[in-house]
């Protein structure tokens, strides 16, 4: 009977065990801004996958096309969830996500000629083909008056931050006369922010997103002589969504926060539940059995 009692307590400390491994609620999408908690080790790794092998189009502008002002549209197809990234003269000069097949953005011109191509990355940022080579004429006004014009440029199209930390994005300021003004619309519904530099160089931008989304860029450069440079670019905010925040988001690219109750660890329990307590009575009226027993005795 001993033996008996000691199984129960055993298959109830395994029980109790279950249970601690398998809580009753269960997170399947976690706010990352709660981590990492005291105590926890983070793990992060990378799934090897194929690259894109289909490669984005550029429909808009047509080749040979001719302008006079920036920022000039460039549009076309990809492939869904994948990165665009535009380079003009293999210079990086805009980016923006692929949304239901297709793409859209704004992008400056060097003066002259400008030779356009749209790459695509997954989210391992692995570069697809090259799109079609569309050649394009900038006849640049300001640059035939000042003999320069200012260009902006960055060796990132898409950074992100958690909700409540601070997104920095290093950008890199050519051409032009200074002082250069900066302003950069970080497409959350938020004020530009203003901000000046006295001279060309590498310099930082950051904001701080309130809420988890995608988000476009536009930064814009002014020079002393009133030339523009423009570049747009992708900024993610990782973690749970609030329904309605935030405006200027990418559509379809938030992230969801799922509660998910478990409940067969407790179905799973009750029948050691029982066993434990059939065998406890059993044990109680074999004590009580024998202290009747040795009570007659004597």
């Amino acid at each position: 009977m001993t033996r008996n009692i000691q199984t129960a307590l055993v298959l109830l400390v395994s029980a109790v065990l279950l249970l601690t491994a398998w809580p009753g609620v269960a997170t399947a999408a976690t706010d990352p801004s709660e981590n990492p908690q005291s105590g926890s080790v983070g793990l992060e790794g990378r799934i090897s996958t194929d690259p894109p092998t289909r490669a984005a189009t550029i429909t808009t502008p047509s080749n040979g096309a001719s302008f006079s002002s920036i920022p000039v549209t460039v549009a076309g197809l990809c492939p869904s969830d994948t990165l665009v990234k535009i380079f003009d003269n293999n210079v990086f000069v805009g980016s923006v996500l692929c949304t239901n097949g297709s793409y859209s953005l704004q992008i400056d011109l060097f003066s002259g000629g400008n030779q356009l191509v749209a790459r695509v990355f997954d989210a391992l940022d692995q570069a697809g083909p090259d799109s079609n080579l569309v050649s394009v004429t900038f006849n640049d006004a300001q640059y035939a008056l000042f003999g320069t014009r200012v260009t902006l440029s960055s060796i990132y199209a898409r950074r992100g931050a958690i909700p409540g930390d601070s997104l920095v994005w290093p950008l890199i300021l050519n051409g032009g006369v200074g002082p250069y003004a900066i302003s950069v619309d970080w497409g959350d519904g938020s004020a530009p922010q203003l901000q000046s530099q006295s001279v060309a160089g590498s310099f930082e931008i950051n904001h701080t997103y309130t809420n988890a989304g995608v988000y476009k860029i536009v930064v814009r450069a002014t020079d002393k002589n009133a030339t523009t440079a423009f570049l747009q670019l992708v900024a993610v905010s990782n973690g749970a969504v609030q329904a309605g925040s935030g405006t200027g988001k990418e559509s379809g690219s938030s992230a969801q926060l799922q509660t998910v109750v478990l409940w067969w660890p407790v179905v799973a329990i009750m029948p050691l539940l029982f066993l434990a307590f059939w065998l406890g009575r059993r044990h109680q009226l074999y004590i009580l059995r024998k202290e009747l027993a040795s009570a007659k005795q004597q």
